[in-house]
């Protein structure tokens, strides 16, 4: 009968405190338990960033430095697994980046990490194919990147998924995205000792990881 005896006043104050309090511990709760911590941005080791700012400004443009490559490759642009430094006129790049041993079963493979940008261009290119039959020679035009199995998506980037790729990406798997009018692309070599479940898990990892570099100045 305690409270019933407190005026109406004092009651309604009272049970507003209560109410505040229990707020502010479900609101505590819900920060302090529920709340997702914001995802930690990609970083590259610096000695690799150094060498794709190089690049960025070279052809002032962004590009995207890989913060992970399956191991042993490293994503150092003139380092011991870049097989590939192209530049074009344009801007247009290919960075690749090889590791290959010859031998039976665990012993031989390759593992093979395309990085590309087309400033300027989000159109897919267009590659020559060759064809020698019968001693004649064809050439016909056809897409560099084809075949579109569904998206991606990590770091911002909504990418576009390719299995039939020509010239320095054949037999690749390639994710495809565009970037304020710029067409970039990411893919891997299925080859042993990695299956094509494997190369997809690699490169959605590669992609997570891309560290957008923009060019200084």
């Amino acid at each position: 009968m305690g409270d019933d005896r407190l005026p109406r006043p004092r009651r309604l104050a009272a049970c507003a405190a209560v109410l505040a309090v229990a707020a502010a511990v479900v609101g505590a709760f819900a920060v302090g338990s529920h709340a997702a911590p914001a995802a930690a941005r990609p970083v590259c080791p610096p000695a690799w960033r150094a060498t794709w700012q190089k690049l960025a400004d070279r052809i002032k443009t962004p590009v995207y430095c890989p913060a992970w490559l399956p191991d042993p490759l490293t994503g150092d642009i003139g380092g011991r697994w870049n097989n590939i430094d192209s530049v074009q006129p344009n801007g247009s790049y290919l960075m690749g980046f090889v590791w290959q041993e010859t031998g039976a079963g665990a012993a031989g493979g390759e593992l093979h990490v395309n990085l590309r940008g087309y400033p300027g261009s989000t159109a897919l290119p267009v590659c020559e194919d060759t064809i020698t039959s019968g001693g004649k020679v064809t050439r016909r035009n056809l897409p560099c990147f084809d075949d579109a199995h569904g998206t991606k998506r990590a770091s911002g980037i909504v990418a576009t998924v390719y299995t039939v790729n020509q010239g320095a990406d054949q037999w690749h798997v390639l994710y495809a995205w565009q970037r304020s009018g710029t067409l970039y692309t990411l893919s891997q070599h299925v080859a042993p000792p990695l299956t094509y479940r494997k190369v997809v898990a690699n490169l959605d990892r590669e992609l997570a990881s891309l560290e957008l570099v923009r060019p200084r100045g």
